[in-house]
């Protein structure tokens, strides 16, 4: 097992051609091909060099100057470029020739909520016994460690996050700004996938520090455009109300608001069930 891949070692140059160098690391005899544009300034025999060590797609062994942020026991962020179903998930993690398998025994059984195209997953490097290097999902400690500890300020605040877990009571997110946070399956129209980044709002705080999210709207936010039209104009009338109501006239709801009565009564069911606004004495009033 060569305990050098996925790790940045020191090497020393033994031998060239017109496209590579080639270096090895002391006594362990393993040669590793350098692309020589890499390099700024020539390398002579003897010469020293750092840089990080793998298996190209060509099974090819390799070392690059261009270190990723992802290695062995180093955990960061990894883009999903495309997916096998057979195998599981390849994520660049900045390699010129080389994307890492997540194993599809570390993904979800329902496909559907495998990572996609554009996901992204926080991972380490892990080498098997046939020295292949794979993906290795970050577990519950991980995320612990790197977490940020939230406090009740930040209720009610609009957060983009990226689901790591899914489970049976609810999905688990890490925020952009390394917050923890559970949205329960009420919380959310579809369970998302596996890596997809995702818009979240906070509902709560739990004692300690856990966000509760909500990937659903506001109920303002959820508003169809008609019922959003009606709720502007009460918010800009002075007495937060307005003289119709669904009993109202319907050539005088086209006059005033430019829609037919049926589209009048649906926004204002949309209103009522959102507790917007209520019908009170003939007229339509801004709920306070």
């Amino acid at each position: 097992m060569n305990k050098a891949l996925g790790t940045v070692i020191t090497a020393i140059m033994t031998d060239e051609n017109d496209d590579y160098y080639f270096v090895q690391q002391d006594k362990d005899g393993v040669t590793y091909s350098l692309l020589k544009e890499e390099v700024k300034e020539p390398l002579h025999v003897g010469g020293q060099v750092r840089g990080f060590v793998y298996e190209n797609e060509n099974h090819t062994l390799q070392m690059t100057l261009t270190v990723p942020s992802v290695l062995v026991d180093h955990y960061d962020y990894g883009t999903v470029v495309s997916v096998r179903r057979d195998l599981g998930v390849f994520v660049d993690i900045g390699l010129p020739n080389k994307d890492i398998v997540v194993s599809i025994d570390d993904l979800p059984t329902i496909k559907p909520l495998w990572p996609q195209q554009g996901d992204r997953l926080l991972i380490a490097l892990k080498i098997d016994q046939k020295d292949r290097l794979w993906g290795q999902l970050a577990d519950e400690d991980v995320y612990t460690a790197i977490a940020n500890r939230a406090d009740d300020k930040f209720k009610n605040a609009n957060m983009q996050a990226t689901v790591y877990r899914l489970k049976m009571a609810g999905t688990l997110v890490l925020t952009d700004d390394f917050y923890l946070g559970f949205v329960h399956p009420d919380e959310r129209e579809q369970e998302p996938r596996l890596g997809q980044h995702v818009k979240v709002r906070v509902i709560g705080v739990r004692p300690d520090g856990t966000l509760n999210l909500s990937m659903k709207p506001r109920a303002y936010e959820a508003i169809p455009d008609d019922a959003a039209m009606i709720l502007a104009m009460l918010e800009h009338s002075d007495s937060k109300q307005l003289p119709y109501t669904d009993k109202s006239d319907p050539d005088d709801i086209r006059e005033v608001f430019g829609i037919s009565k049926g589209q009048f009564k649906r926004a204002i069911g949309h209103l009522l069930k959102s507790n917007l606004v209520e019908q009170k004495d003939g007229q339509l009033v801004l709920t306070k």
